[in-house]
């Protein structure tokens, strides 16, 4: 059961819609000229010229839960909120809610001391720096986060750092100031899943190096900007490492959870605004004589889409609910499904509306070629859809074997074995 919309909730819609209306959507071409001719080592003017408009609106840090640094609102009130929000990639940035800020500033905020929350957080928070998270490696399957290589050496007052880390989102971005590594401070602990901690460290720190940008499907810097990046000999105060050695997976996942709850609100947004362009093209085309919408396989693509984006809306807000109410852990399971779910279907509603769209649907024009791409990679961020359905299948398994009735059992008739169904 999910709470209805509170007041507070409405209100925050409208003025966001009438944001969005008003500042985002009219600016969306001007913003991706300036990421595609500046490129993704580049500063983009459109952020620096919406954002105090965002602020100036009361707009801004929505996804801060129970907290006076933000709005304070559930995992399900921010939910609608994203929502809109995830409707453009222009939007998130703006109102200093997108990813990997948000994660690493509930870390800072949890875990970080108060030096580091006047240090990093606070400009974080205010939108004048930015932030990545470096964990993925190109020599490791790093859905395996146990597979980590990094390493995170004890030297007196510092600790030392060398690894080989890609698609660290963010890390290109000039105003990119600290990133949150993951990596390995006790390799030989027989516990894998306390091998691992997370350091704060400076990207002005000597021996780090952004190598390159790595594109999405050919798509530089829109809107995460993912990059490889080597650290080499990298030294940082023993004082930077978080919470303590061996608790990077403890923070881990209380950085994922609400995480994958934003992720899949605003893969919900995109998908709507898909099955808007699905809809509105279909009306314009004519073919064999008779608009696109008319053709029954078109019609019964637009049925099917609004099916499963409402069926996922609905989960994602009862995962947001028990978040809410019985905590991250106990969600595990509908935060595994949320996760699996929203991204193949908003992926299946973009190949839609790329057919819709005709040839003109895999280019630029109508947007579907780059949200097919930003939607497809959520399908590997934060852990892929294998992980999740293997962990969602060994919940259903144990929650079975602890019951004590019997299921459907063979039997025996006269012409042999039945198995009842």
């Amino acid at each position: 059961m999910v709470p209805d919309k509170s007041a507070r909730v409405l209100d925050y819609e409208a003025r966001l819609k009438a944001f969005m209306d008003t500042h985002i959507y009219p600016n969306e071409a001007e913003f991706f000229r300036e990421a595609e001719e500046l490129g993704p080592f580049a500063v983009y003017p459109m952020f620096d010229r919406l954002k105090p408009k965002a602020r100036e609106a009361g707009l801004w840090n929505l996804f801060l839960p129970d907290s006076d640094k933000g709005a304070g609102l559930s995992n399900v009130e921010y939910g609608y909120l994203c929502e809109i929000m995830g409707r453009s990639f222009l939007a998130p940035e703006v109102f200093n809610c997108n990813a990997p800020d948000t994660g690493n500033m509930e870390v800072i905020e949890r875990y970080g001391t108060e030096a580091d929350k006047e240090r990093w957080l606070k400009p974080l928070l205010n939108g004048e720096i930015r932030s990545c998270f470096a964990m993925t490696e190109p020599a490791v399957a790093s859905s395996d986060a146990t597979n980590i290589q990094a390493e995170i050496k004890r030297d007196g007052d510092h600790y030392v750092i060398n690894a080989h880390k890609w698609y660290t989102t963010g890390a290109s971005n000039p105003k990119t100031k600290i990133c949150i590594f993951m990596g390995k401070t006790d390799p030989g602990n027989p516990d894998r899943h306390k091998q691992q901690s997370m350091i704060l460290v400076p990207m002005d720190t000597p021996g780090i190096t952004v190598t390159r940008s790595l594109p999405v499907f050919g798509y530089y810097g829109v809107p995460d900007r993912a990059s490889e990046v080597l650290f080499d000999n990298v030294r940082v105060p023993a004082e930077n490492l978080l919470l303590g050695e061996g608790r990077g997976f403890e923070i881990a996942q209380g950085r994922l959870g609400p995480g994958r709850i934003h992720h899949c609100m605003r893969t919900i947004g995109m998908a709507e605004r898909l099955l808007e362009t699905m809809i509105d093209r279909s009306l314009q085309r004519v073919a064999f004589g008779k608009p696109v919408a008319d053709q029954g396989v078109t019609r019964e693509r637009i049925a099917e889409a609004r099916i499963m984006i409402d069926q996922c809306r609905l989960l994602t807000l009862h995962a947001a609910h028990k978040m809410d109410t019985v905590g991250n852990k106990e969600a595990r399971a509908e935060i595994a499904m949320i996760k699996i779910a929203a991204p193949n279907m908003a992926c299946q509603i973009a190949d839609w509306a790329i057919q819709a769209c005709g040839g003109g649907g895999t280019g630029n024009d109508f947007g579907t070629a780059l949200a097919y791409a930003g939607l497809r990679t959520l399908r590997l961020a934060d852990g892929p859809d294998e992980v999740h359905r293997d962990q969602l299948a060994r919940m259903e398994i144990k929650k079975r074997k602890g019951l004590n009735h019997p299921g459907w059992e063979p039997h025996v008739t006269a012409r042999g074995r039945n198995p009842g169904l």
